[in-house]
């Protein structure tokens, strides 16, 4: 038999746009073949199951290999083969779909069509862009078929002959072209088996060993599961990390058909994480870790796998297209994540308390990116007061409100970003009865600004952004004893000693306990600093502004009274280490100011 033919195309130029376009990665073709080779193996498996395929099944398993000398690769299977009118239907017809008119046929019989990969079709034109010629030699499963062997140099032009195949199956055999022999390599063939072919459900061989588990626990009912499987299968994903917090494990199968397990892993306050550490897979083939379109933006730092054979896709199974299947998975995952959240904290409110600086990146980030998850999380949304302890929000709320509501009816929520160098802003609080949350993650700026909209009456306030008295308002306020002359002198003095523009000097009558000098950045001016850090937030930059600070002189502090009893030189120099004691206490002195300031403190302590 020899027979020769033309490759059915709608018009002239397709063959060479699919050769050198069709994918973006030339690397695609040994996923498409060996997908084609799996396909071929699980239709073997669900015609055996109905009674359609006669005789032994046998194992079935997919085999790749790279022969150097004759410049070829082989991908061969065991199995269901085609005849060689099959093949003139499925591989010379570009737009004809085997999967499809096997699915068709079969729907009616119980075959597992949930099995089948893929159009074999157009997948298989991907060899083109690696091979100069390509050859397949098959044999049907069909009693009586002959092995038939066909034949394309790339161009439109083929020929079938009979094959010399003796068992069931199909060799793909590739002709490597010139400019592809890289792929020649072994090392270059195992990265992509172990990149694509990870989790395919038919053994995949290379150099006599299986590269692949047919059997990843994503694709097993959670309760054949223990911990120790899901903590094992995340370090064959991932086997340099950490082990994860927890996970989620995804199934259903309506009103769409998805599986998968995602991990939170160990992700600290700082956006020090990687993304597309999600994997995408269709029926256990792997199509990419760019998963933004199916899975929500805050959730793209989770990591683990998740397949599903609805999500479409285009020839290449490069790109996702947003139709509506996409965004009701992305919409069930949201409220997976939200619900598991939910049951972990309702379970074991103490073990839930120790992941929370985890997570919070993760629960905050939801908030930020998707009201429907903001009202779901809000009630497992944790505060963590400087005195270690957790609150939800209504808790908090509920804590604070006798003591920390302003005149206005206000409900004021003192935070701070570093707790270290805010001590004693934080202790100047608490000698008030005022409580301190630590909001200092790098997504907090943003987190503060959407608690302000959400929350009623309610502001948050940077506990060193001005003095305690004016950050919460109240009736309640000290008397200045200074005269008005006096009170005038002080700030004279100060602003002398100070000498600085970019520093607004008042005298606030305060309480004898709080500091002789206090130093403050007006909480507007913090919050566009925080922002900017972020990437934005603000119209101007004010990164590149100087920092404009507000210096307040406590009226009723003895060392001030001190300052005023002394000439107006000695007085001066009181003054300036008042203010350079407030500036140590956060960390603004430093360089010569720093050794004017040493020098300073030994010559008063000498003159006492």
């Amino acid at each position: 038999m020899e027979e020769k033919g033309t490759i059915s195309i709608h018009t002239e130029n397709i063959f060479p746009i699919i050769k050198k376009f069709l994918y973006s990665d030339h690397e695609i073709f040994l996923r498409e073949l060996v997908s084609n080779a799996v396909d071929a193996s699980q239709k073997a498996k669900s015609l055996s199951s109905i009674g359609e395929l006669k005789g032994d099944l046998g194992e079935l398993k997919v085999t790749v290999k790279v022969d150097k000398e004759k410049k070829q690769i082989i991908i061969s299977d065991n199995g269901i083969g085609m005849t060689a009118e099959e093949i003139k239907k499925y591989i010379n017809q570009i737009a004809f779909s085997g999967a499809t008119e096997f699915v068709e046929r079969y729907k009616d019989s119980n075959a597992d069509k949930s099995q089948i990969i893929g159009q074999f079709g157009l997948g298989f034109y991907s060899a083109f862009m690696v091979a100069g010629t390509v050859e397949i030699d098959t044999l049907s499963h069909q009693e009586g078929a002959e092995a038939a062997h066909w034949i394309c140099d790339g161009s439109t032009e083929f020929s079938i002959t009979n094959g010399n195949r003796t068992e069931r199956g199909t060799d793909v055999i590739l002709n490597i072209a010139e400019d592809s022999e890289e792929f020649l390599e072994e090392a270059r063939i195992q990265t992509i088996l172990n990149k694509y072919c990870k989790f395919l459900p038919i053994p995949v061989e290379f150099n006599g060993e299986t590269i692949n588990n047919p059997n990843p626990i994503w694709t097993k009912s959670p309760s054949e599961l223990t911990d120790e499987d899901y903590k094992n299968f995340y370090k064959e994903l991932y086997p340099f990390s950490e082990d994860p917090l927890f996970w989620i494990h995804l199934n259903v199968d309506y009103p769409f058909n998805l599986t998968g397990i995602l991990y939170f892993p160990k992700v600290k306050n700082e956006f020090d994480f990687q993304k597309n550490k999600i994997q995408l897979y269709s029926r256990q083939v792997f199509i990419t870790d760019e998963v933004k379109d199916v899975v929500p933006e805050f959730l793209m730092l989770l990591h683990g796998v998740i397949d599903s054979p609805d999500i479409p896709l285009n020839v290449s199974r490069s790109f996702l297209q947003a139709d509506a299947n996409v965004k009701k998975i992305n919409t069930y995952i949201t409220r997976k994540v939200a619900d598991k959240l939910n049951e972990i904290y309702k379970k074991d409110r103490t073990a839930y308390e120790e992941k929370w600086n985890d997570i919070a990146v993760f629960v905050k980030y939801g908030m930020l990116s998707d009201d429907k998850f903001y009202e779901k999380a809000k009630d497992f949304t944790l505060l963590q007061s400087t005195d270690e302890k957790f609150y939800t929000l209504e808790e908090y709320r509920n804590l604070v409100q006798a003591n920390q509501t302003d005149k206005d009816g206000n409900l004021v929520i003192l935070y701070t970003t570093d707790a270290e160098k805010q001590h004693a802003f934080i202790e100047t609080a608490q000698s008030r009865n005022y409580d301190v949350v630590k909001l200092d993650s790098m997504i907090d700026p943003h987190f503060i600004g959407q608690l302000e909209q959400k929350l009623e009456k309610t502001t948050l306030k940077r506990v060193d952004a001005d003095t305690i008295d004016k950050l919460i308002q109240t009736d309640a306020k000290p008397e200045s004893i200074l005269s008005e002359d006096e009170t005038k002198r002080l700030k004279e003095l100060f602003e002398k000693a100070i000498s600085n523009q970019n520093m607004t000097v008042t005298v606030e009558a305060l309480s004898t306990d709080d500091s002789p000098v206090i130093i403050t950045l007006p909480e507007f001016m913090r919050r566009m600093k925080d922002m900017n850090r972020m990437g934005g937030g603000g119209m101007m930059m004010m990164g590149n502004l100087p920092d404009m600070y507000n210096v307040t002189i406590n009226a009723n502090h003895p060392i001030n009274h001190r300052i005023l009893k002394h000439n107006d030189e000695r007085g001066e120099k009181i003054a300036k280490q008042a203010y350079d004691l407030a500036l140590l206490s956060q960390n603004m002195l430093s360089g010569a100011a720093l050794t004017a300031f040493v020098k300073r403190s030994v010559e008063l302590i000498d003159k006492e």
